[in-house]
């Protein structure tokens, strides 16, 4: 009877129990409804481990223990199991969340209100699946998190798997690297990553920002100055390089390094010596040099102001990142991650109904994920622990009807023409009336596999236009013999 369970509800108000099952029955959700005694004689009586559970829906239970014991009672039965607290209000949370240990607290995903709506269930089931998958993912790894689960590299894109395969390439290669793309794309979070997984990982990352730091001043941060050397230098200070030692120098926006500097660098790159400012002794130097940047630097060699043999000394290895538009696939799981890491670091949380998510994936995003982080802060802020619909986000975000949203019924931007089915559409019954059974199924495949056509073969996209989970519609694939390509 359990082994094909997925949801358990745990909840000693018998009505909400039977009405969540319910709830849950016609989502296509299979489910298991139980009090807490009965929750606790079947974990006596079986012994048996909650592998095929994606979520604990956790009412009110009318036992002695508090909710942070019964919570904890959870976690025991399974560390990687995520709790969704029903009927409890924002400062109710907080309440509880502050009762709870770091790793108890990151447990409880989020909280309910009974009944729930369509979207924001569907929304909450789906952010706790993705949070087993994430934890059992971190299980798998020994304790180290796998570079596509570093903020802007999460996705499944092609262009930034192409970026992850670069990497795997070049990591543990001992040669420069230039980083390209426009600003906000994670530049600096590859270039972490190149320097985590090489032979340098225990040794120092030093990133530089040569586009802030004043032009006079960049030769003394790079490589130092003794005292005495200009005003104000009333003693000898190390330089990045010198800090780097063993490691990588992660020079960024090296596309605003004047001219002078270039020469300086170009010779340390060669000779790989260097003299600290007001100094006459030459200090070895052994580090990685990973630049960045996000101008056109053929474009700068053909107009002179940058030296074409320093360009040719960086460009040994290039990785160019993507834009956010580029990639616009990876916007729900760009959002869940970061989600994640404001609960992770006790910023809040926010959800985003699947309208709204829709909504965003049509944005342009200027600003790239460093644009899509900035934005679902401000969300966390304004809707605490809340699900952000259409009509939540700022105006420039808002690229789906209101009326879309509140139906279901969005229909795709641009010249293309879509059929859009209706809610309110009227089918006629025939007279000699119909298998109605048959006539569902055959509506439901038909939906499926325009959803599948419209999205490429990928099923996580035909899920978010059907509104359903992405394994739901794996399992109605299998039901019904369909190919996902």
């Amino acid at each position: 009877m359990w082994r094909d369970i997925k949801v358990l509800v745990v909840d000693d108000d018998g009505e909400r129990r039977h009405n969540l099952k319910v709830i849950l029955d016609f989502l296509g959700e299979p489910s298991i409804a139980t009090s807490l005694s009965g929750w606790r004689t079947f974990i006596d009586s079986s012994g048996e481990q909650p592998e095929e559970f994606v979520a604990v829906l956790l009412g009110d239970c009318q036992a002695d223990s508090p909710a942070q014991e019964q919570i904890q009672e959870i976690h025991d039965w399974d560390a990687n199991l995520p709790i969704i607290v029903l009927g409890k209000k924002s400062a109710d949370l907080e309440a509880l969340r502050e009762g709870l240990s770091s790793e108890l607290r990151h447990s409880v995903v989020a909280a309910i209100h009974t009944p729930p709506t369509y979207n924001q269930l569907l929304d909450t089931l789906h952010r706790a699946q993705r949070y087993r998958e994430a934890k059992r993912m971190a299980a798998s790894s020994n304790g180290q998190r796998p570079s596509h689960l570093f903020r802007s590299l999460v996705g499944t894109s092609r262009e930034i798997q192409t970026v992850r395969t670069m990497m795997s390439q070049v990591a543990d290669k001992d040669v420069s690297v230039l980083i390209t793309g426009e600003s906000g794309t994670g530049k600096e979070v590859v270039a972490r990553n190149l320097h985590y997984h090489s032979d340098r990982r225990e040794e120092p990352f030093v990133p530089v920002n040569c586009g802030a730091i004043p032009p006079d001043l960049l030769e003394s941060e790079l490589f130092g100055h003794e005292k005495g050397a200009f005003t104000g230098a009333i003693s000898s200070r190390a330089g990045r390089f010198e800090m780097a030692e063993g490691g990588t120098l992660f020079l960024d926006e090296i596309g605003d390094m004047p001219l002078n500097m270039q020469v300086k660098i170009l010779r340390v790159l060669q000779e790989k010596t260097f003299e600290r400012v007001g100094g006459n002794k030459s200090i070895p130097t052994n580090v990685r040099i990973i630049a960045a940047t996000h101008r056109n630097l053929e474009s700068m060699i053909e107009e002179g102001s940058f030296r074409e043999d320093l360009y040719y000394r960086l460009n040994v290895f290039p990785i160019e990142m993507p834009s956010l538009r580029e990639r616009d696939e990876d916007i729900p799981l760009l959002l869940n991650e970061l989600v994640s890491r404001l609960e992770s670091e006790n910023r809040g949380s926010i959800r985003f109904n699947s309208a709204a998510i829709l909504s965003l994936c049509r944005h342009q995003w200027s600003g790239n994920v460093r644009e899509l982080a900035n934005l679902v802060e401000r969300m966390a802020i304004m809707y605490p622990y809340g699900v952000v619909g259409v009509q939540d986000l700022p105006t420039k975000y808002r690229h789906v009807e209101v009326e879309e949203e509140d139906f279901g019924i969005a229909e795709e931007s641009g010249p293309r023409q879509t059929n859009v089915v209706s809610m309110f559409d009227t089918t006629l019954l025939p007279e000699t009336g119909i298998n109605l059974k048959e006539y569902l199924a055959n509506l439901e495949k038909s939906l499926i596999e325009q959803a599948l056509d419209d999205s490429g073969g990928v099923v996580a996209r035909a899920a978010d236009r059907l509104t359903i989970r992405r394994t739901t519609l794996v399992e109605k694939l299998r039901k019904y013999g369909l190919q996902r390509g």
